[in-house]
């Protein structure tokens, strides 16, 4: 344990630290005009410190221990989503949430499963020993596997967490080596579905509409309109997303300064503590806040990347790019959703956005990539 404190990569603390600065700074200022979210940036205090402890607990321990029980993991991540779509606790319409007793805190088993799922995929991936990766064999079967909570997250009306999935099944078989024609194909295949899957909301809007309204899932709606088709989305749909440009753009070069957001401190834009916190930075602190924030993401990433190239044994490397890849999409699609990039969905920003589930696994998700990390320098050591 000593060696591995010695050792402990003290960078990615450090933006840890600053990310908590900079989370509970802003969820203040986020709930201050909301009476009933008063207390949230103080939790959030309470669940970064659940967060170290499940960050430093994870770096001490042995990641190969997991890797060898990664199908266990895996047939219990899916049943406890499979029971969360019965159990469930429903949260802004999404019934995918357990409640924690004792700790108030509510367990998104979608978050979770986004950790077990690149721990999984990875130690499957690693089996193939640096080969390409054969379509029937490998590629064909962890696609299908991926499918499986896909489709339950989607039930769920997580859209947001749903997508993920796909990401970290990309990016987990690009490290394990997918052939280029492979690589190319599924591309294609991607842009295609796409492009028919928008063309044909957009032209049969009407018919689609119809059918979501009929088996409720008319939220869907709302999150797509204002991304497809913003001037014929109703006022309702489109609310969210246009009071958020404006409070983006409002902000300029500086911001208006901390606390004094003329859209955040009306009321003008929704969840401005949890999937709206990028609105706060924007509109109080302006292009150079965002500039900063994303520049924290920058360093983190990139030190992650250096860590997966020092890395010798591949399962570790395949993990840690998974990792990345989750972080990748979480930022894009938070940040991309407010500015017309991506549907609006319920995807929080990693270590910014109020919500212990997805702080706890990114926290985990961190402390796999320093446990892996401090694996390759004991064996380093050694020879």
């Amino acid at each position: 344990m000593l060696f591995r404190m010695r050792n402990m990569d003290w960078f990615i603390v450090v933006i840890l630290l600053l990310f908590m600065g900079i989370s509970i700074t802003l969820i203040h200022s986020g709930v201050a005009a909301w009476p009933e979210f008063i207390g949230y940036d103080k939790r959030m205090f309470f669940y970064y410190i659940l967060g170290f402890i499940c960050f430093f607990g994870v770096s001490f321990f042995n990641y190969r221990f997991i890797l060898k029980y990664h199908w266990w993991l895996l047939a219990g991540g899916i049943f406890l989503l499979f029971i969360t779509s019965f159990i469930g606790d429903e949260v802004n319409g999404s019934q995918g949430w357990i409640k924690v007793p004792g700790v108030g805190l509510n367990l998104q088993p979608a978050e979770l499963f986004k950790l077990v799922l690149i721990i999984s995929l990875s130690a499957i991936v690693a089996q193939n020993n640096n080969e390409e990766l054969s379509f029937s064999r490998k590629v064909l079967p962890l696609f299908v596997l991926t499918c499986v909570p896909f489709a339950i997250v989607i039930g769920q009306n997580d859209m947001g967490n749903a997508l993920c999935y796909f990401v970290i099944l990309l990016g987990v078989l690009w490290t394990g080596n997918l052939k280029y024609s492979h690589t190319i194909m599924l591309l294609l295949v991607i842009s295609v579905f796409i492009y028919i899957g928008i063309k044909s909301y957009i032209s049969f809007h009407d018919q689609i509409s119809s059918y979501l309204v009929s088996i409720n899932k008319e939220h869907y709606l709302n999150r797509l309109d204002p991304w497809l088709i913003p001037d014929q989305a109703s006022r309702d749909a489109s609310y969210h997303t246009k009071n958020a440009l404006i409070a983006i753009g409002s902000g300029g070069l500086f911001g208006e300064g901390y606390m004094n957001g003329s859209s955040v401190q009306f009321n003008l834009v929704p969840y401005t503590y949890s999937d709206s916190i990028i609105v706060v930075i924007a509109e109080e602190f302006g292009f150079i806040g965002v500039a900063v924030l994303l520049l924290l993401y920058f360093f983190l990433i990139y030190r992650l990347i250096l860590i997966a190239l020092e890395c010798k044994l591949r399962e570790g490397s395949i993990i840690i790019i998974g990792i990345i890849s989750m972080f990748l999409y979480q930022i894009f699609e938070n940040i991309g959703m407010f500015l017309g990039l991506m549907p609006l969905t319920g995807i929080t920003l990693p270590f910014i956005s109020f919500g212990g589930s997805s702080l706890l696994i990114n926290m985990a998700s961190l402390g796999l990539v320093i446990s892996i990390q401090m694996d390759h320098y004991e064996e380093h050591s050694i020879t």
